[in-house]
């Protein structure tokens, strides 16, 4: 049986970045995952995902945000991708806000990062808004932040390009292999799978909606997974004041809807159409008996609700729809740290629905974990001991 000082148990936006950079510095690396990533079963996907600096789920995140950045640029002169563009990020909201981003006080607590941090920003009211950017139908009570470093990633190709560097730089990579289990030991790690077996120093569960199953006991409790459908309406007329150069990606806190709205630009110009979003953390789900349709109807309640009161130049007509999950724990907090029973066992999953744009400073400090012992990076405050000491 083949050793490996690591192994990587599902490669999306975090086991990719993990098996990169434990790979690069020279750690025997094993990567695993069910499918054949990027691929469109969990959470890495989609076509595009915000990436913002001043972190409105805590100021904490801005620190990870920042160096994902560096590292963003660093694997595009590696690989030659296109992977982070910075179109600028808008976030809408208003006294009056009654949707719920993650956490209370998202608005108040992204201006407070963005000082801390020094991040450049703007603070625009209802009328700068609509001179800047004439798509968004804003009230006369609601107010904008501005920040112009944000922007978008391209999720598949970031997947894609990491792998890629982890391959060059000697990990095995095993695609299209379900992992059954792991047992822990004084001497290592056992993971057996489908097709074999395999011992390593230490485990990353880099699972996303999978790790439930692969955790179970008190660890899984505090996990529930939750699908969300992703829409690409066409505009009605000039798509220009659409386009990249002209249009943010955006966060918008609605008054009166139980649920903000998130969208992009048109990234791939006239035929590839607006992607915009809410979230839903209503029913939770399995992901092997997910519902990986979208129906009409979300499609026409979407339209309705979230897209024609506040983009008007968007069309009924969607031109693609798919669906993604989202796994969350109470605080809508990351789970990072060593698994309650095994040191050997590091968890680094369940991103809440934030979590792709800072992947590649999380794969980073796991890596700087195992080889160094420590991580330049902090990151007290992700460990579960957190949900235990709240129920007290």
């Amino acid at each position: 049986m083949t050793r490996f000082d690591a192994i990587v148990l599902g490669l999306g936006a975090m086991g990719s970045a993990a098996a990169y950079q434990l790979a690069k510095r020279g750690s025997k690396v094993l990567g695993l995952d069910q499918y054949a990533p990027p691929h469109s079963q969990g959470s890495s996907h989609g076509d595009t995902r915000i990436t913002r600096l001043a972190i409105g789920e805590g100021a904490h995140y801005t620190p990870l945000a920042l160096r994902s950045h560096e590292l963003w640029r660093q694997i595009e002169r590696e690989t030659g991708a296109r992977l982070l563009e910075q179109t600028g990020a808008l976030i809408i909201s208003s006294a009056a806000k009654t949707s719920f981003t993650h956490v209370a006080g998202f608005f108040d607590n992204t201006i407070a990062a963005a000082r801390k941090y020094g991040i450049a920003h703007e603070l625009l009211d209802a009328k700068e808004i609509r001179r800047r950017y004439p798509p968004f139908k804003v009230a006369d009570d609601e107010v904008g932040y501005f920040e112009k470093d944000a922007g978008f990633l391209r999720p598949e190709a970031c997947v894609r390009s990491q792998l890629a560097l982890a391959l060059k730089h000697g990990a095995q990579i095993h695609t299209e292999e379900r992992a059954i289990g792991f047992d822990c030991s004084a001497g290592g790690v056992i993971v057996t799978t489908a097709r074999a077996t395999y011992a390593a120093e230490r485990l990353i569960l880099t699972a996303g909606p999978w790790l439930p199953q692969l955790l179970g006991g008190q660890l899984a409790t505090y996990l529930r997974v939750f699908r969300q459908v992703l829409f690409w309406f066409d505009v009605d007329g000039d798509v220009s004041a659409f386009l990249p150069e002209r249009f943010p990606v955006f966060i918008w806190e609605l008054k009166g809807m139980p649920q903000g709205v998130y969208g992009f630009p048109a990234v791939d110009g006239v035929r590839g159409g607006v992607k915009v979003a809410t979230e839903h953390f209503g029913e939770a789900t399995d992901p092997s008996q997910v519902d990986r349709g979208v129906a009409p109807g979300e499609v026409a309640a979407t339209y309705r609700d979230y897209v024609r009161p506040y983009l008007a130049a968007l069309s009924p007509r969607c031109l693609k729809a798919v669906t993604c999950l989202y796994t969350v724990t109470p605080d809508f907090g990351f789970l990072l740290g060593a698994h309650p029973e095994s040191e050997r066992v590091l968890v680094v999953s369940a991103c809440s629905g934030h979590g792709f744009k800072h992947s590649p400073a999380i794969g980073e400090a796991v890596a700087e974990l195992i080889v160094d012992g420590a991580s330049r990076l902090d990151l007290s405050g992700f460990e579960a001991e957190r949900f235990a000491r709240g129920a007290r």
